[in-house]
């Protein structure tokens, strides 16, 4: 079954660190504790194999759906505890393979968990074509007799939806054998960007510092401009060696997700992925039409960005470093208190939650060399409770990511509390809002905090960064691996160097090249090759409609108080008990339309003004 074969892992990327730091006295544990998982990697493999023998049982109960809700709530249940097991099985082998990606025995272990799934996907592939089989009426009769059959009333109503697109039972079978193979350029490139690579060092203000991701991320918002021309030109100098390999790379998944679009019988794998979550095809091209509506926006701010970094012309290394120094410290034990207080604002039982889950090693934070590069939460293993990943650095980009994967899994925390694990699965659509609105919460509560005005502009800068980094900059990417995915449905060729003649292009006209408001080296069109989200499936716009959401939810909260909350309290427990675009017009914000992302201009030009009035103000104006 569609649903039933998805393995849902939240990973949203952000700033790293090139060395592991010292845990403090009082810390949360550093590390996650994966004995929460299973005692042992015997115990772990013992289940596993348990498993793949249960999955050969699953074939009993082929020419049974039909007969009665009963026998189709027997299947239906057997099927979703075996794959409710099985995902246990993933989360720890993908958890201890993230920790260090150079260690083979935990790849090969993942590899197993990976083969076990398609085992998994072979075994249920007669399931949806056969209830479609049985007919809607009949199946509507089962759901409308058979009281148990209330947890999967809609999975089942989504698998009728997608009828026209279901294909035979034989077909179904052919394609799950191809999972793992589906999968592969994925997995190739992770291990090309995260292990193969030999990344340059450069000696930084006396140091060596290897420029890997973790050492751009660290290092591109230097202070220094020469500093950062020298670590944007090291780097994407060596992304730019293997462009014609990652290019093959993620031409073979684009090849491969137009093909699987087209067997099923979508126009494009845009509709497929809107059609996925029953998104209305407007969420998609409004938030592009208003982006490309907003960009006088972006570049008012880029001219802001240059005004205050002193510098005469906007340059690609001139988009990270904060408009104001802050001389701060933001470690684990003072990261983990601010959220929480940030968060008062949602209630005590927020507090609390999120308090005791810190405190109960589910978190692993720290950089290592070998280890996954970003930030993710999992929060698959439904009777255990969600992990998330970091890279702490100490720093206020540091506790705002905290703050975001907290968001996920306190997301996972109250959709377990009042879901059954059938409609616990929320919807990529709706999975960033409370991370992005987090955020936003902790963003206003540090500047409401600031000791001064140069903090206050630190932290509105920061604000304004997330707004392009998420609202624009995602948007971009969404335009961009649309274009890839168009041009290969139109029957054309992709290579490395014309995908970085197509990312140059929309760089440019985000970043106003042509009128002078951010120049654009040609060797910075590499930047394609950094992104790992280009192989999730149109993942990416979903990052700026959670934002936009977060935005008005938030807002509903300032505004309407307690009633806010809860509004925003039962979007996150309703989990995925309904399509992601009703519940969030339940919630009362339609992405459908203009307004909403609107809204997200409005704030930007008001923290613009803000910030613009204080330079006034202060002898931070250069």
């Amino acid at each position: 079954m569609q649903r039933l074969t998805r393995i849902i892992s939240i990973m949203v990327f952000s700033v790293l660190s090139l060395n592991s730091l010292a845990q403090d006295a009082g810390s949360p544990p550093a590390e996650w504790n994966l004995s929460h998982l299973f005692p042992s990697r015997e115990a772990w493999n013992a289940e596993r194999e348990r498993l793949l023998v249960e999955f050969d049982r699953i074939g009993t109960f082929k020419g049974s759906l039909g007969n009665s809700g009963s026998d189709l709530y027997a299947a239906l249940r057997f099927v979703s505890d075996t794959y409710r097991a099985a995902l246990r099985v993933y989360v720890y082998s993908s958890l201890q393979a993230d920790e260090d990606l150079r260690v083979t025995d935990a790849q090969e272990r993942n590899q197993l968990t990976e083969a076990m799934f398609s085992s998994f996907g072979q075994a249920v592939s007669w399931m949806d074509p056969e209830i479609v089989a049985v007919g809607e009426t009949r199946i509507r009769q089962f759901m409308d007799d058979t009281p148990e059959l209330a947890p999967f009333r809609h999975e089942l109503e989504n698998i009728l939806r997608q009828a026209a697109y279901t294909l035979s039972e034989e077909t179904e079978l052919a394609l799950s054998y191809f999972s793992q193979t589906i999968d592969a350029p994925s997995n190739i490139y992770s291990v090309i960007a995260n292990s193969d690579i030999p990344f340059p060092v450069l000696e930084i203000e006396g140091e060596e510092a290897r420029i890997d991701s973790q050492g751009y991320g660290r290092l591109r918002s230097h202070a220094d401009r020469a500093i950062r021309k020298e670590v944007f030109d090291a780097y994407w100098s060596k992304w730019q060696e293997y462009r014609n390999s990652v290019g093959m790379v993620l031409t073979s998944h684009i090849q491969t997700q137009v093909a699987l679009a087209k067997a099923r019988g979508f126009e494009s794998v845009l509709d497929r992925e809107l059609f996925s979550d029953n998104l209305p095809s407007a969420v998609y091209h409004t938030l592009v039409a208003e982006v490309n509506n907003a960009l006088p926006t972006l570049h008012r701010y880029f001219r802001l960005r240059a005004r205050m970094l002193g510098v005469e012309q906007m340059q690609y290394y001139d988009i990270y470093p904060p408009l104001v120094s802050l001389d701060k410290t933001f470690d684990l034990p003072t990261s983990r208190d601010i959220t929480l207080d940030a968060m008062g604002v949602l209630g005590e039982d927020w507090v609390a939650m999120q308090r005791d889950a810190i405190e109960d090693g589910w978190m692993h934070v720290y950089p290592q060399q070998g280890k996954r590069s970003g930030a993710y939460m999992n929060g698959s293993a439904y009777d255990v409770h969600p992990y998330l990943l970091l890279n702490h650095n100490d720093d206020f980009d540091s506790l705002s990511t905290f703050a975001h994967e907290w968001g996920h899994a306190m997301h996972t925390l109250y959709a377990k509390q009042a879901q059954p694990f059938e409609t616990a699965d929320y919807a990529t659509f709706i999975a960033e809002i409370p991370s992005t609105s987090l955020e936003l919460i902790l963003q206003q509560y540090m500047t409401e905090h600031a000791g001064s005005v140069e903090e206050r502009l630190f932290y509105l800068g920061y604000g304004l960064e997330n707004l392009r980094g998420t609202f624009f900059r995602q948007t971009m990417f969404a335009e961009f691996e649309l274009a890839l995915y168009e041009a290969v449905e139109r029957g054309e060729a992709l290579s490395g160097d014309r995908i970085s003649a197509m990312y140059l292009e929309i760089l440019k006209r985000y970043h106003g090249h042509d009128e002078n408001v951010v120049l654009i080296d040609e060797l910075y069109a590499n930047e394609w090759m950094f992104v790992p989200h280009f192989y999730y499936n149109m993942y990416v716009f979903q990052y700026a409609t959670s934002l936009t959401a977060g935005t008005a939810l938030y807002s509903k909260i300032v505004n309407e108080g307690e009633a806010g909350v809860e509004n925003y309290k039962n979007l996150l427990r309703a989990g995925g008990s309904d399509y992601p675009y009703v519940l969030l017009r339940n919630a009362g914000v339609d992405l459908a339309t203009p307004a909403p992302y609107q809204s997200v201009i409005t704030r930007m030009n008001a923290i613009m003004d803000e910030m613009e009035a204080l330079l006034d103000q202060t002898t931070l104006n250069p």
